[in-house]
This record gives C-alpha cells, structure tokens and sequence, in this order.
C-alpha cells in the first residue's frame, strides 16, 4: 500500500528546533521576502503561508515548485538573521510512504543461538542487497513472529515512495538470499491503528500543524493485489 502523502506544492525544509523557533518569529516578514525574490526572479511560484514542527517547516505554494524556486527558497532561509546555516538541510518536495513486508527468514536467525533478528539486522540485510539500491526506509523496520509457536519472522518495512508507488511495484514478489534463507517481498497495509496527518502525511501520532484533522484512514493506493 502506498499513502498519498502531503500535496506536492508543500516544501519541506529541514532545520534545527533552534532554527525552527527564530524562523517562525517573523513569519509575515519571511513569506513577503521569499515572495519578493521569486518575483524578482520571474517565476510563477510564490508562498501561500508557511508551518512548522520540531524538526522542520513547510512551505506551501501555489503552484508545484521546480528547482529553480527551491533554490530561492533555500538561498533565503539559509541567509536569514540568525539562522545557522549548517543546521538548514535543502529543501525538498514531499515523498509518499509504501509499506511492504519480508517473510522466509527465522526469527532467530543464527541457529541455535536465542538472539532474535532485530530492526538493526535488517537494516543491515537491506544496505547489503542490490535489489534495495536507491530505496530509502521511512522508518526503523518491525519484527513479529508469524505466530506464537513459529520460529520464522514477519519484517515490516516503510519506504519512501512516489505517489503511484512505483518503487514498492518494483520490489513486490521479490526474492533474495539472507543466508541459507530465501526471503521474499510482498505489498502490505498500513497498520489501521495508525493515526496519520491528513495534511503532512507523516504517519505520526500527533500533528504539528495545527487547526488541521487527524485521521485514522487516509487516501490509499493498495498494493497488495
């Protein structure tokens, strides 16, 4: 299943929470300055409003931003007063979420041995494989026994995506070697307890953006026939 995700006329910049607080301070003066130099610039784009959370604030605009309009963004953020350079990622475009699961492989992987394959083992199983090559995790992976008496695991994994998915169809039906074991992919659902932020498609509990709804079911692509 792949999500949504937050529109992509959303800009996500990645800051410190010192950065985030001093940015936030003077906010009408910032959107009419981002906006005056991608006037000046002659591009279409310009700033509806901006948000934020701890780790980062969203620039919402108009239009879908090209990379030209994010570098103007990125110019002014960075050289704003007061604002750490260093602690200011590039600004990007919202990606999607897709969740899949890997089965085939032993919950305790090492034989007789009662250390039981955990979210660290994983990672390091997903970096060494080539069929994962350009694929980043939106999260740490989950590890479940497929039931109470198995001795074989459940790997549920969140990627980030494109909207249509592309990368979890790309993976999906699957196999690779870990070991001795051939472990497969297939496409999966979102947990529904999950609550997820109608608005920054985050996955999280609780919402940063305030005055927006929570919802517990969001807009979906299933994957999983």
């Amino acid at each position: 299943m792949t999500t949504k995700g937050p529109s992509r006329k959303h800009v996500i910049v990645s800051m410190s929470n010192d950065n985030n607080a001093k940015f936030m301070r003077n906010l009408s003066t910032h959107i009419a300055n981002i906006n005056k130099a991608l006037r000046n610039a002659k591009l279409e784009v310009l700033v509806d409003f901006i948000c934020s959370d701890p780790l980062d604030i969203t620039v919402v605009t108009n239009k879908v931003s090209l990379q030209s309009d994010l570098q103007i963004i990125e110019h002014y953020i960075k050289n704003s007063e007061d604002i750490n350079t260093f602690q200011v990622n590039i600004p990007c475009l919202p990606q999607s979420k897709s969740y899949l699961k890997i089965i085939g492989i032993p919950f305790f992987p090492h034989g007789n041995s009662q250390d039981r394959l955990t979210s660290n083992n994983v990672e390091t199983i997903i970096k060494q494989n080539q069929i994962f090559d350009n694929i980043t995790l939106a999260s740490k992976p989950r590890v479940i026994k497929v039931s109470p008496k198995s001795d074989m695991s459940i790997i549920w994994i969140d990627i980030w995506d494109i909207q249509n998915g592309s990368r979890a169809k790309r993976l999906i039906n699957c196999c690779f070697n870990v070991s001795k074991y051939i472990a497969t992919i297939q496409g999966a659902n979102m947990n529904p307890r999950v609550l997820q932020c109608k608005i920054a498609g985050n996955g999280s509990t609780r919402c940063s953006h305030v005055g927006f709804k929570v919802l517990s079911v969001p807009n979906t692509i299933d994957l999983t026939n």
